[in-house]
């Protein structure tokens, strides 16, 4: 076994790794591995044709005019993690951010004998996202085993879906933002399917994607071998609590056009299997991941290009940058009559240089020698199951804006409510305990909005309450407080709680309405400021915003300032 493990090392002469104390009758050996696809990358850069230097200005101009000749083609493969309490085969819990290799056992890690069991939340949660994007349901489903081997697959394969996926041709409806054009959106979904995440390989902190690193091979009590794999100086680990979490497929259709599009695609999967509670969809924690495949074909032309993979992007907009890198990478090759450097292979996207690079060949549908998964039965539903998990979905997405565009709401206003479900569930309840709608989602737009931005909290963790929002709302609108005053209340409700009549009686908060009042104040004020009296009569008409702020001052804030406004002018234009 030894010697088949070490056949491909070459072995220099013994050496003592210097942070190792050896004891008696410990062997170290030095080993070094220099990546196969380090080699064949360096190859391919020697004999890569040599490309005619174009200076930026003259690439440009040639990349502008050609993007106006070609139309980009663009699909999206979009991985969700389901928050199921165990994986999908095993009784191992998933945390994210737990300790390395804490959460495995003999099922996730394929050995020997070991024998998967079907969670059977995974199949309740694909049933719900395939209903949630309007596809048709396979009642009779199965299991099919992908071959592939990575270093964070501990099987070798992965057990997923071929042929026969729980859910296929749906689509899947949204709404493009104002600041990128607007607009309704339709895209097709081709399948959902379920099957297993793999593990994660550690890189080295500073983000290097080299294959160098030191791994101590533990062969028997006294021998140990060091092994480096050279390139360059990082460390690669691979953790495999990620091994067999339960993951839901979701293939579009090649129905979008530039990156804005995909992104919005994304964003509103996102949206959806947050609604159904399938997933929280945290891209930063790799619940979300995005593959796009993208190629570019001449306007008019009907058969698709030479498709090319962008993998794991992890945020909205990388998915837009790098897909428009990628369009223009392509659609530059085909003007210099390079698109046969169009190859179908998996790129990466570089954050650093804002760039894609090459990171492997793309395999094809032979390279993974699907077969029926002969540890697991097949997966059949009843109708009457399907009918009990559509009758409970809750509203979507899409609903709730059509909903919210019924009540007078502004595309902009319906974005921002139902983008997150929990500020969409607040504003539904305080429009239900009686507030105006519009006057709703401005309050939550704006000095809501700022305030959970500020303080880093979402909705659900600030003191206010819908019920209280509701109550400022209509206190304003009556007359009991002005709108300064409400504004003043909102943030002390937001940060501390409380109730809305509780603070206007306790810190005395109610407007002052009666004129005769407030032209006491007014009288007093002009009287104080003769100066900027005689200099407003004489034209600088300006000077009335300074006389109103003295006044509010004097009140307090509580002056009502429809009748301040109003006394004001007429003891200003008064003749003296």
């Amino acid at each position: 076994m030894a010697s088949t493990i070490f056949r491909s090392f070459q072995t220099h002469p013994f050496a003592f790794h210097p942070s190792t104390l050896l004891r008696r009758k410990n062997v170290l050996f030095y080993c070094t591995m220099r990546s196969a696809q380090t080699t064949q990358a360096a190859t391919q850069e020697k004999v890569k044709p040599p490309q005619a230097k174009v200076s930026n200005l003259t690439q440009n101009k040639t990349l502008e005019n050609a993007l106006k000749d070609y139309e980009a083609v663009i699909g999206i493969e979009t991985h969700v993690q389901l928050s199921t309490l165990t994986k999908a085969f095993c009784s191992c819990p998933y945390n994210y951010a737990s300790q390395p290799n804490t959460s495995i056992c003999p099922i996730c890690m394929g050995l020997p004998g070991a024998l998967p069991i079907l969670n059977f939340k995974v199949i309740e949660a694909a049933v719900k996202v395939g209903l949630a994007l309007n596809c048709k349901l396979a009642l009779n489903s199965k299991f099919d085993r992908k071959q592939y081997f990575y270093a964070d697959l501990p099987k070798g394969y992965q057990i997923s879906q071929f042929d026969v996926p729980i859910a296929t041709g749906g689509y899947i409806d949204l709404d493009i933002p104002v600041e990128f054009g607007g607009g309704h959106r339709k895209f097709g979904v081709t399948r959902v399917h379920m099957e297993e995440d793999a593990g994660k390989l550690m890189h080295s902190d500073d983000g290097s994607y080299s294959q160098e690193s030191t791994f101590p091979f533990v062969l028997s009590i006294n021998i140990i071998f060091f092994v480096k794999v050279i390139n360059v100086c990082s460390f690669l680990q691979v953790d495999l609590n990620r091994a067999g979490v339960p993951l839901l497929e979701i293939v579009s259709e090649p129905d979008m056009r530039n990156g804005i599009e995909a992104a919005e695609y994304a964003a509103e999967i996102q949206r959806v299997v947050r609604y159904l509670g399938v997933s929280n969809g945290n891209m930063q924690e790799g619940s979300l991941r995005c593959d796009v495949n993208v190629s570019v074909r001449p306007i008019g032309q009907s058969q698709f290009g030479t498709k090319v993979e962008i993998k794991n992007l992890n945020s909205f907009s990388n998915v837009s940058r790098a897909i428009d890198y990628e369009i223009s990478r392509q659609v530059l090759l085909h003007s210099q009559g390079q698109d046969k450097e169009i190859v179908q292979e998996t790129r990466l996207w570089e954050e650093g240089t804002q760039k894609t690079v090459t990171m492997r060949k793309k395999e094809g549908l032979s390279d993974y020698r699907y077969f029926p998964e002969p540890d697991l039965p097949g997966v059949f539903l009843t109708q009457e199951y399907v009918d009990g998990i559509h009758n409970s979905l809750p509203e979507l997405p899409d609903m709730k804006r059509r909903r919210y565009e019924k009540m007078g709401l502004s595309m902009q206003d319906v974005l921002f409510l139902a983008n997150d479900m929990n500020v969409a569930e607040f504003f539904d309840t305080t429009i239900t305990r009686g507030a105006d709608a519009k006057l709703a989602a401005n309050w939550i737009m704006s000095d809501i909005a700022a305030y959970m931005k500020n303080e880093e909290l979402t909705i659900t963790e600030v003191k206010l309450s819908p019920q209280e929002l509701a109550e400022l709302i209509a206190s304003i609108k009556d007359g009991t407080i002005s709108g300064k005053i409400g504004k003043q209340i909102l943030f002390e409700l937001l940060a501390k709680g409380g109730t809305v009549k509780g603070l206007i009686e306790e810190k005395d908060l109610v407007q002052i309405v009666d004129p005769a009042e407030i032209e006491k104040m007014v009288e007093k004020v002009l009287s104080e400021n003769p100066k900027q009296l005689d200099q407003y009569r004489g034209g600088k008409t300006k000077l009335q915003g300074y006389f109103a702020g003295q006044i509010m001052k004097l009140s307090k804030g509580k002056a009502n300032p429809g009748i301040l406004n109003k006394i004001l002018l007429e003891k200003l234009n008064a003749k003296s």
